[in-house]
Parts: structure tokens; C-alpha cells; sequence
């Protein structure tokens, strides 16, 4: 199958990106970043996600950051973990979220303290009460090509969650290779298997690059007819959960390879940069992006500013 003709990128820079990088930046700052990846053509966007501030400090305050965004024809996403996150992401004006499920048991428990099943009779309840509410429900399915505490982790059970989540109303399951151990084959596989439950259309694909692989991985789902991709601006973020995990794969490398590509993506990778740009100087780190370092190495100016 040919590649698609355009491709929807996810952004998950400010919440998956964002939670893990030690610094803990403003709700404005917050808020500064998500428009300035408005600004260079993203419409879809991880904003934050309503958990326990304890538990997660970098996601604190995730309701002034939505108040700060100006949200014409932008669709913000945010975490809920359970009844009462989507109760506050419903007062903060949210219009979707998103649910989080593992295909590993031993991950599920150690990251939500409950069996994938406890967790998908949570979540059910959980989107049934969004849709009500007229909000949109994502699911995520982690672990789907390796765990750390497990290892492989078999195709079959990740396509019995994406279909669970599904079932219960979800509108797209992302599916997430968390630890970055995918490969191209593995991955195109996977997607074939999850898609024999689930329209390939609603399938989104979101890979760590902890050894290199995730644009592989990408252009191998692609190849099946996945056309929706998470990414991280500058590869922010990594794993907590899953030690030794690089960060999301950058959406400066994801755009520029499909603009390379003729994809449409309806990006503008200059403004994209001056956004990675922007958050690295807030994180006082440099981009995880080689596209960023491949610029600002060819425009002779700092890739953390």
C-alpha cells in the first residue's frame, strides 16, 4: 500500500514532553509553547493532563494553561486517569482527552497501581461520563512492542486493548511503543494486527527513540495506511516508568522527513523550530531533534535558543 497523501501529527510536546523533563515550567509558558506550535500549523495538541499534582508536579495547574490558549481551530487533548480528572478537565473547558491503558500487566500495575482489566472498567466509565459531557475520548495503548519489567509483550493482547478502548467509544487509539524498543517489521506487524479490530484510519502510532528507529518505525506504518503520528517537539520527554527511555521522536524530524516525502502536513517547519527553540531555552537543554541541530548548525546560531 502507497504511503498516504497526508498525514495528521499529534503534538505531545507540552504534556508527554513536559512531565518528563525535571523542570517544572508555568501555566504561561505552558500556554507560550502551545501557541507557538498553533502558530506553526499543529491543530491538534497534548496540553496537560489532570493528575495528582503530587504525583506529577509538571502537569500542575493544566486549567490555567487551557484558560491562556486561545482555542479557535485548535483541539486540545488532555490526561484524565479517572472520573474525578475528567470532572476538572470538564470545568476547565477541555473538549477532549484522553485514557491511558497498558498492554502489560506488570507496567499497569506499577504505573496505575491496577490490572488492565481494572483499568479498562475505569476507563469505560470514564469515557462513557466525557461523551456525555459532548467530549472526545483518545485512547493510548503503552507497552505495545516490549515492556521493561516483561519484555515482548504479544501482538494479540495489544489488539484486545486498542479494541477494548474502541469498544468503550474511544474516536482513535494511539498506539505507543513506550520503551523504544520497536523496529520497522515488528512495528508494521503490530499496526496489521491491531488493525484487524480497529479501522487502520483510527490508528495513531507514537514511538520513543531510545535506539534510533522511530522515523523507520513511522515509515513502516505508514506504508500500511496509518496516517495519524504522535510527536514530540525538540523530543521532549522520555519515560519515568520505563527506565532507560529516550524521549518522543521529535516533530521536526517527523515533518521534515514526510515534507521530503511530499506529505502534506499542513506544517511549517521554520516556525516549528522557533517553537522547539523556545522550550529548549525555557528547559535550559538542547533540542533531541537532528533536524534542530542540522539547522542551527547550517544558520550558525545556539540550538538552545
Amino acid at each position: 500500500m502507497s504511503i498516504p497523501s497526508r498525514v495528521s501529527i499529534v503534538e505531545v510536546g507540552p504534556r508527554d514532553g513536559l512531565q518528563n523533563e525535571k523542570q517544572a515550567l508555568s501555566p504561561h509558558v505552558r500556554a507560550e509553547l502551545i501557541s507557538r506550535l498553533a502558530a506553526a500549523g499543529l491543530t491538534r495538541i497534548e496540553a496537560g493532563s489532570f493528575v495528582s499534582p503530587t504525583a506529577v508536579p509538571q502537569m500542575a495547574h493544566t486549567d490555567e494553561v487551557l484558560a491562556l490558549v486561545p482555542k479557535e481551530n485548535l483541539r486540545l487533548s488532555v490526561l484524565v486517569p479517572n472520573l474525578r480528572g475528567l470532572s476538572d478537565a470538564i470545568a476547565a473547558g477541555a473538549d477532549e482527552i484522553a485514557v491511558f491503558a497498558a498492554a502489560s500487566e506488570t507496567f499497569s500495575k506499577r504505573n496505575i497501581n491496577c490490572s488492565i482489566e481494572e483499568s479498562l472498567e475505569r476507563y469505560a466509565e470514564v469515557v462513557a461520563e466525557a461523551r456525555r459531557h459532548g467530549v472526545m475520548a483518545r485512547g493510548y495503548v503503552s507497552c505495545v512492542l516490549g515492556c521493561p519489567y516483561e519484555g515482548e509483550v504479544d501482538s494479540g493482547r495489544v489488539a484486545a486493548v486498542a479494541g477494548a478502548l474502541f469498544d468503550m467509544g474511544c474516536f482513535e487509539v494511539s498506539l505507543g511503543d513506550t520503551i523504544g524498543v520497536g523496529a520497522p517489521l515488528p512495528a508494521r506487524r503490530l499496526v496489521e494486527r491491531v488493525a484487524r479490530v480497529a479501522p487502520i484510519d483510527k490508528l495513531a502510532v507514537h514511538f520513543h527513540d531510545t535506539y534510533g528507529q522511530s522515523l523507520a518505525n513511522i515509515f513502516a506504518c505508514l506504508e500500511v495506511g496509518v496516517c495519524v503520528v504522535d510527536s514530540s517537539v525538540a523530543g521532549l520527554g522520555g519515560c519515568p516508568f520505563a527506565p532507560g527511555a529516550a524521549g518522543n521522536v521529535a516533530t521536526e524530524d517527523v515533518v521534515y522527513m514526510l515534507q521530503r516525502m511530499d506529505v502534506e502536513t499542513g506544517v511549517s517547519l521554520d516556525r516549528l523550530l522557533d517553537a522547539g527553540a523556545f522550550a529548549c531555552a525555557q528547559l535550559n537543554r538542547a533540542p533531541a531533534s537532528r533536524v534542530a541541530q542540522a539547522y542551527a548548525a547550517k544558520c550558525d546560531r545556539p540550538v538552545d535558543a
